[in-house]
């Protein structure tokens, strides 16, 4: 089957990521929020994204002005009743998205493909919020964050999927100009579940005195030719978001290395989440040149 019409739910950060790089690959695409006021700040951000793409010579007038026509914004769920897939990008919160995937189930037609954009709940769990029937169309597209940046997205089947949902779904990825692999519905997924123990660990080597934030973050940096060191990235992605999946992996696997160390737990209690709250392992205040924090 070929998808060519979507509904996106969601219009935060990375549901207009999604919403963009569709509309761009030439899709038709439906964005759902849950208010006017949400849906309206997503959609002008798409538009600001797009604009700064022409500003750079990335793109050219004509198509950000067809984009945007593919571009529908709505706050009904009905609205997506036609549609060949949708994207789910709302709350991380299990209970909010089984509701909503259960009243999609009853609005959508029967061959509509249902994707989860979530990085770390179980895509099984989901799938049991709707019929037996669409469970065989249910599948995990976890998209990275800048979306319109970043090129990877992990596609993951559950022990029900069907292999030519699966598959069409690999191929849209593809079509829409990302690079999918493909995998099984166990937390994490693969960079999840390899970059989480990663980040806790170097953690906990802060926490024993191996070395320094900005030591550590240079030494991966420099001697694993890495973008940027685990402390830098750990503010970037948000230290609530780190603590939330690791707790979720923990829960999953009980090993160690999925365990937020004590740090982690004090620094997200005190509200240092990283860039997004002004402070986390470095201090913000300036952001072209930030601080390290002394938090031990």
């Amino acid at each position: 089957m070929s998808i060519n019409k979507v509904a996106v739910l969601g219009c935060g950060l990375m549901g207009a990521g999604i919403a963009q790089v569709c509309a761009q690959a030439g899709r038709e695409v439906t964005v759902i929020e849950v208010s006017d006021e949400f849906l309206s700040k997503g959609m002008s951000g798409i538009e600001r994204q797009l604009g700064k793409m022409v500003e750079r010579g990335k793109l050219d007038a004509g198509s950000q002005a067809e984009t945007m026509k593919r571009l529908h914004g709505s706050t009904r769920l009905e609205d997506a009743a036609e549609v060949d897939l949708v994207i789910e990008a709302i709350i991380e919160n299990i209970e909010e998205k089984n509701k909503t995937y259960s009243r999609l189930d009853r609005v959508c037609h029967p061959e509509t493909i249902f994707a989860s954009n979530t990085s770390s709940l179980s895509i099984t769990q989901m799938m049991t919020a709707t019929g037996q029937e669409r469970q065989r169309r249910f599948i995990g597209m976890h998209f990275f964050n800048p979306v319109p940046v970043m090129k990877l997205v992990e596609i993951v089947r559950t022990i029900l999927t069907d292999a030519e949902v699966f598959n069409t779904a690999t191929e849209f990825a593809r079509e829409i100009g990302k690079v999918p692999v493909q995998t099984s519905d166990r937390t994490g997924f693969i960079v999840n579940r390899l970059l989480v123990p990663y980040m806790l660990d170097s953690i906990r080597a802060l926490e024993e005195g191996v070395a320094s934030i900005v030591d550590i973050d240079n030494a991966m940096k420099l001697g694993c030719g890495h973008p940027m060191g685990p402390f830098t990235l750990g503010d970037f992605v948000g230290l609530d978001t780190t603590y939330y999946i690791a707790n979720i992996m923990f829960d999953e696997f009980k090993e160690k290395r999925f365990a937020p160390p004590p740090l982690l737990k004090r620094m997200v209690l005190a509200g240092l989440y990283g860039r997004k709250s002004g402070r986390g392992f470095y201090d913000y205040s300036d952001p072209q040149n930030p601080k390290p924090m002394n938090l031990l």
